[in-house]
């Protein structure tokens, strides 16, 4: 009977020590995905701070281009490099030959 006893407590030990090792690898493992969660929702953060400055730049320009078109300005729209983009437009319309007429 004692044989029993030493060998059901020696399974027990075993099953014991088993478990244990099992919980402190699943412990490790949820250390591990913490860390890893943290790292990316400090991403996130770093990310909505760029996408918000962004943003403010997009309306800010959105709102310049607004004020433009309710002015009743008719400015050429263009990409640089594409021969639509236009640096200066005069007024007139005449590439400034009316001041030249004027101070001849």
């Amino acid at each position: 009977m004692e044989e029993d006893n030493s060998f059901f407590e020696k399974e027990r030990d075993r099953l014991t020590a088993e478990i244990t090792s099992g919980f402190e690898e699943l412990l490790s493992s949820s250390n591990n995905l913490n860390r890893k969660l943290e790292e990316v929702l400090g991403m996130t953060r770093e990310y909505e701070t760029i996408a918000a400055l962004w943003q403010s730049f997009h309306e800010l320009m959105r709102g310049h281009h607004d004020e433009d078109d309710v002015s009743g300005e008719a400015e050429p729209h263009g990409l640089p490099g594409t021969g639509g983009h236009v640096l200066a437009a005069s007024k007139s319309g005449n590439g400034g030959a009316e001041q030249r007429q004027q101070e001849s």
